[in-house]
């Protein structure tokens, strides 16, 4: 296991009691956030959106100047550049959103300047 090679200990397995989907919201503290629904870097992907703070939780959908890979199992690019094109788009070019890594961007700048997206 690769996590005891840096002495992380494997957590007991559990079964979620729901998975979330497309619509539903989750609350944290004082914000409530709607769960969209953007497949293609994995299958199940989600993300994060609180519209109060025009702020979206991506993950590995879109990055500052790249996009998620889909050359892992069960990666799609197609799926994915559809997902930035209905889910993420739609919030709004002034939308700040924070990738699982890297720098945090706004929609339309990479709307305007990723190099991956100019097509879609």
């Amino acid at each position: 296991d690769q996590g005891a090679r840096f002495g992380v200990e494997a957590g007991r397995p559990f079964t979620p009691s729901r998975w979330l989907q497309q619509g539903d919201s989750v609350t944290v503290g004082n914000l409530t956030f709607e769960v969209r629904f953007c497949p293609g870097h994995t299958p199940g992907h989600i993300i994060f959106f609180e519209p109060a703070s025009r702020i979206a939780f991506v993950g590995d959908v879109l990055f500052q100047g790249s996009i998620g890979r889909t050359d892992l199992p069960g990666g799609d690019h197609d799926d994915l550049l559809a997902s930035i094109r209905e889910q993420l788009w739609p919030l709004g070019d002034d939308v700040t959103f924070i990738p699982g890594h890297g720098p945090a961007s706004k929609l339309g700048h990479e709307r305007e300047t990723n190099p991956f997206l100019r097509k879609s």
